[in-house]
């Protein structure tokens, strides 16, 4: 099952990382903590396939000594044991065979806005925000708030939110589309059930080498900074908005007090949108077929419906349903990412069949 080429490719790529990772201006640049993870993976990789290779030549050893007269019965014996811990091990390798998303190590722009249902909408709008915060906050993660535009019952209409650390795309990518929730609205006088709806988008971020935007494409405005940014934020024209002419697409940035460092966030959420872009007309080109239902980012699909009468969260990608509302949204997802993680891999393994 495993080739000595596909453990030859893993060795000659643990050499080049470990290479990269024994200079210590690496740890200075951003992609170290990528780095590191993919040398952790390949390891745990290599382990694995020469752990399988080394099982199956004790097997054919095994088997070839069945008929000794003195080696025979310890032979026999140990037979049924290796075959087990190989069918143990080719399980693990099916899993290890799936294409790791090159995208899974890089810093993750959450964007959450208010849809349908109003108040009540911008509301839960802030209540994701605080479980991805929650959430991150357990996982190793850092949040950055981006751009924030709070409303005046205490919610977001829109607020975006950049996640670095190990794996933060991977983690978080899975959140991507509608968020619907039902409940009975504070505001609610005669008990009855609302629905609403909030968007988010996770995207990865892009490196200025992935995507090139050109000078002329971009329309960049300054203007004073609102919100909570304090009274050094408020009175300095250090916010910015960016306009691609091409597209239409508009990212505003106000969080930090200086007008080149929200440019600089501006930019690598425009760049991050721009990709994403790129990325769902390539997936569109290679048709419904081959495309997974789970994690496409598509910002239509409606993803997940947390029910509050009922104490339940339903994934509607892959039909998983649990229990304690509370808790999922203190930020413990881990149970849905399981599944949809498992899902995905399953998917990914029946095409390769």
């Amino acid at each position: 099952m495993i080739d000595q080429a596909s453990i030859d490719k893993l060795t000659a790529r643990l050499a080049e990382l470990e290479a990269e990772l024994a200079r210590p201006e690496i740890y200075a640049s951003p992609k170290a903590a990528s780095l590191v993870h993919e040398q952790r993976d390949l390891q745990t990789r290599l382990e694995l396939f020469q752990d399988v290779q080394k099982t199956e030549t004790d097997l054919e050893d095994a088997k070839a000594l069945t008929n000794d007269p003195e080696m025979g019965e310890l032979a026999r014996a140990e037979i049924p044991e290796l075959e087990a811990k190989l069918e143990g091990l080719q399980g693990k390798v099916r899993t290890a065979l799936v294409p790791i998303d090159p995208n899974d190590n890089k810093t993750a722009i959450i964007e959450i806005r208010a849809g349908a249902g109003g108040d009540e909408s911008s509301l839960f709008a802030g209540e994701l925000a605080r479980m991805y915060a929650r959430f991150a906050e357990a996982h190793g993660l850092k949040l950055t708030m981006l751009s924030e535009s709070p409303n005046e019952v205490g919610g977001y209409k829109e607020v975006i939110i950049e996640a670095s650390g190990p794996q933060a795309y991977g983690q978080l990518k899975y959140e991507s589309g509608v968020h619907r929730v039902q409940r009975v609205p504070a505001t609610e006088s005669q008990g009855r059930t609302h629905t609403s709806t909030v968007t988010v988008a996770v995207l990865p971020e892009a490196e200025e080498t992935e995507l090139e935007i050109a000078d002329n494409e971009v329309r960049i405005d300054v203007y004073r900074s609102s919100g909570n940014g304090g009274q050094s934020v408020n009175t300095t024209d250090s916010a910015v908005r960016l306009t691609h002419l091409p597209t239409g697409i508009v990212v505003t940035c106000q969080d930090e007090k200086s007008q080149i460092k929200n440019r600089a966030k501006a930019m690598n959420v425009l760049r991050s949108r721009l990709l994403a872009l790129e990325e769902e007309k390539r997936r569109k080109e290679l048709g419904d077929a081959r495309l997974s239902q789970i994690g496409t980012g598509d910002r239509s699909e409606k993803i997940r419906t947390y029910n509050f009468p009922q104490d339940r969260i339903t994934d509607h990608r892959i039909s998983f349903t649990t229990h304690g509302l509370a808790r999922f949204m203190d930020g413990s997802l881990d149970e849905h990412h399981e599944a949809l993680k498992q899902a995905d891999i399953d998917h990914a393994l029946a095409e390769q069949s």
